[in-house]
C-alpha cells in the first residue's frame, strides 16, 4: 500500500468484522528516536493461535467474497524492510492487539499518509462502534475517544453531518499543534 494510513484502514475494517465495539488506534512518532508505531486493539471475537499464523499468509482470508488477504501480510512486510518488527496477539473472546514499528529514516519507510481522513472515515462508516485514536509525536499528543462524544452529543449520531465536520475540524487542528503548527 502506498500509505501505512490504508494498512490501518485495512486492520481496523477486520476489527469491524470481527464484531468488536471498540477500536484503539495509536500512532507514535519520534523523530528523536527514529521510531512511528502502529498499534490498533480491539475487543472483537479474536483468533485461535492457529489463525494468528496463518493471518500472515496472503493466502489466507476469512472473507469468502476472495481467496487472498492481502492486507496484514502487506502492513507486516512494510515494517520489516525499514528493520522495523511487527506481532499480532490475539485471543478468543478477547479481541486483538496489532503493532507495527518502523524505522522512519530508512529508505524504504513508506509514508504514514492520511491518518486523519482514515480516521474521519472509520467513525462515519461505523458509527455504532467507538474508536480511540491517540497520535503524539516528540511535540506533544492528543486523543480522540467517541465514547466521550457519546457522552456530549447523547442522541446524535456520530455520523450525523454537523459531527463528522467537528471530527475532522479537531483531528486537523490538533495534528497541527503536534507537529509544532506547522500545515499538513
Amino acid at each position: 500500500m502506498r500509505e501505512l494510513s490504508l494498512n490501518v484502514m485495512d486492520v481496523a475494517q477486520n476489527s469491524v468484522r470481527a464484531e468488536a465495539d471498540l477500536v484503539k488506534i495509536t500512532v507514535n512518532e519520534s523523530d528523536s528516536d527514529d521510531v512511528l508505531s502502529i498499534n490498533i486493539e480491539d475487543n472483537g471475537c479474536g483468533m485461535t493461535e492457529e489463525q494468528v499464523a496463518q493471518v500472515i499468509d496472503p493466502f489466507f482470508t476469512t472473507r469468502t467474497t476472495r481467496k487472498v488477504g492481502l492486507g496484514v501480510p502487506l502492513f507486516k512486510l512494510s515494517a520489516e524492510q525499514t528493520g522495523g518488527s511487527f506481532s499480532i496477539e490475539s485471543k478468543v473472546g478477547e479481541g486483538t492487539t496489532t503493532k507495527a514499528s518502523y524505522v522512519k529514516s530508512h529508505v524504504d519507510m513508506t509514508p504514514l499518509g492520511d491518518i486523519n481522513s482514515t480516521i474521519g472515515i472509520l467513525i462515519r462508516c461505523n458509527p455504532n462502534i467507538d474508536f480511540v485514536f491517540t497520535h503524539s509525536t516528540d511535540k506533544g499528543s492528543f486523543t480522540l475517544d467517541t465514547r466521550e462524544l457519546r457522552e456530549v452529543l447523547g442522541d446524535v449520531s456520530l455520523d450525523t453531518p454537523d459531527v463528522i465536520e467537528w471530527i475532522n475540524e479537531y483531528l486537523k487542528e490538533n495534528t497541527q499543534i503536534i507537529y509544532g503548527g506547522a500545515e499538513i
